[in-house]
């Protein structure tokens, strides 16, 4: 079955199945019946409360409110005929809600916050709210990087009825970040509704695996990795609302965590769902699929569905959107469910983002005698693999070996290359991938005194580190492209250094736009460093066809990488090298 992307007369479509209100024999109450192989798979997964009939093609849905709406939703994608239809036009009309209705979101206005938002919106920012207002809070806010996602989804829960408590649901260097937010924007609300303008909302930071009672908050906040093991202390505390920061984390059906955000998802409590990220689709753009699900249930139909009408299976087994099918996928995100602008649109005033490729030397010998041990010890591996999985994790580890072996080739002229930028009297950052390479460019820097942001730090260290820089104490930051792509902000600096490459485009754009976002008054140079006679040439086309399909399904065009002045493509059209590093990696 295609997914719906463009009007459809329903009138024309076959039926999925039957809807009856019949005396269910076992629970003895009135419930709804559902038959019909394509119907009762939906029912089974929009609606946790069913039960499978007297066959496998029969559904038994109790007979509530919600779950009334639902069954209306899943007509307007699967049309059933309705053998109850009066009983059905009754339930209907007292149970009829915008929340579930597919319509397309139109003209946006600049909505004003309640009084209990204490900040101050911009005017995109404010058709930022009556976005979320508009979809009824089940929405994907994909603002690019430093639009202020997060003060617009604080308006929001100050501007819906009922809106707390709400769990927020973000990345675990971010979540201090959040509760700060929280008090800087929120003001509290007593039980009779009077606002306390000097008090903040009650908040949580959850930070032990270990069930127990949380208590009552209104807000709860907790990184994705706890969400499993937390998920039974967090069904019980009747939440309102969700908001996943950093969505992409979702963006495969298969973790555990992505589970435990669906279970959340269908609380009965549960009226409003929001997802926050620039750069939602980290690889590939079926990764959209998944966390459309969990904001609208069926938008996309089942990934089978979706995959069959939208993509085809690449060599490696993995779901590319069809290049013609881009347009529609997009067409149907920001109809119904998708806000996305970029810095260029709303925020006139802020100036280029420009890109060079930098092609520096590397130790040849150093990383061929590399290369040669990693090889062989893939081939040893690989022979004494006794799974499919042992051959996986082989491979894996050899390219992670390649990936610091690169890093540590062409380390020195990274050194010189960011001395030469320090010299200009400049505040710079400096993205690394592997901790040997952090330490390395940490030791062989230390005579500039420079900031650190790495996986494993506390809260406080980190923020401390993120001041410092800010504050002008020191003039360079080293930071993990994992560990410092996100929940910080780095404005003072205009020029951006990757000394490594990571595979996902997102990830680079994410580490950009710490500098490149509200607050930042100069153009942002980033260089990219890519060293002579290693694989970085076929990592970066790599990273070229990824972007390509993102900003296809993202936005109207492309990302331009054209130069500016002395900028050179970056990131695209890479050929040096590259012919005999695909044999490399092919032999």
């Amino acid at each position: 079955m295609k997914v719906i992307t463009e009007p459809v007369d329903l009138s024309k479509v076959k039926n999925f199945g039957t809807l009856e209100y019949v005396l269910d024999k076992y629970s003895r109450t009135w419930s709804w019946k559902v038959t019909g192989t394509r119907a009762v798979t939906m029912v089974s997964r929009l609606i946790p409360q069913s039960w499978y009939g007297e066959g496998p093609n029969e559904a038994i849905i109790p007979d509530s409110h919600q779950n009334v709406q639902q069954i209306q939703w899943i007509l307007e994608r699967y049309p059933m005929e309705i053998l109850s239809k009066s009983t059905w036009h009754r339930k209907i009309s007292k149970s009829s809600t915008p929340q579930i209705k597919l319509k397309k979101i139109e003209k946006l206005s600049k909505a004003t916050p309640s009084k209990q938002f204490r900040g101050k919106l911009y005017n995109f920012q404010k058709e930022g709210l009556d976005f979320l207002l508009k979809s009824s809070g089940n929405a994907l806010l994909a603002d690019e990087m430093g639009l202020g996602k997060t003060v617009q989804t604080l308006a929001y829960l100050a501007t819906e009825k009922q809106a707390l408590p709400a769990l927020v649901i973000a990345p675990l260097v971010t979540l201090r970040n959040w509760q700060r937010e929280i008090g800087n924007f929120m003001k509290k609300k007593s039980r009779n509704g009077r606002l306390m303008g000097r008090e903040v909302p009650s908040s949580t930071v959850i930070r032990k695996g270990k069930s127990q009672e949380i208590g009552k908050f209104d807000f709860y906040i907790i990184n994705y990795e706890l969400l499993e093991k937390r998920l039974a202390d967090l069904s019980q505390l009747n939440i309102r609302s969700i908001i996943c920061d950093e969505v992409q984390n979702l963006r495969s059906k298969s973790t555990k965590k992505y589970a435990a955000v669906k279970k959340l998802a269908a609380l009965d409590s549960v009226k409003y769902r929001i997802g926050l990220s620039g750069t939602p689709i980290y690889n590939r753009g079926s990764e959209i699929w998944p966390i459309v699900d969990i904001l609208r249930p069926g938008l996309l139909g089942s990934f089978k569905e979706f995959c069959e009408y939208f993509c085809y299976v690449n060599d490696k087994g993995k779901a590319i959107v069809l290049e013609n099918k881009r347009e529609s996928l997009r067409s149907e995100l920001c109809n119904h469910v998708m806000l996305r602008r970029k810095k260029s649109d709303v925020l006139k005033e802020l100036k280029d983002k420009v890109r060079y490729k930098e092609v520096i030397d590397s130790d040849s010998t150093y990383y061929n005698k590399e290369l040669d041990k990693i090889w062989k010890k893939l081939e040893e591996e690989q022979k004494q693999a006794e799974t499919e999985f042992d051959k996986s994790a082989s491979y894996h580890r050899a390219i992670q070996s390649e990936r610091q072996a690169a890093g540590v080739a062409k380390l020195p002229h990274v050194i010189n290359f960011v001395k030469n930028i320090m010299e200009i009297d400049e505040s710079v950052v400096v993205f690394c991938h592997h901790r040997a390479i952090h330490d390395l460019l940490h030791k062989s820097l230390s005579e500039y005194n420079p900031a650190s942001i790495i996986g494993g730090q506390s809260d406080n260290l980190r923020q401390l580190q993120i001041d410092m820089f800010q504050e002008g104490k020191t003039k360079l930051m080293i930071a993990g492209l994992r560990a410092g792509n996100v929940g910080i902000n780095l404005t003072r600096a205009k020029y951006v250094i990757f000394a490594e490459l990571d595979w996902s485009p997102a990830i680079h754009r994410q580490a950009e736009d710490r500098l490149h976002r509200m607050g930042q008054k100069n153009t942002v140079f980033a260089y990219y460093l890519i060293g002579n006679g290693t694989l970085d040439d076929h990592v970066a086309k790599i990273l070229v066809d990824k972007s390509y399909e993102i900003d296809s399904v993202m936005d109207t065009v492309s990302e331009s990488f054209e130069n500016k002045e002395k900028a050179e493509l970056i990131l695209a059209q890479i050929q040096d090298k590259l012919n005999s590093a695909q044999q490399i990696v092919t032999n």
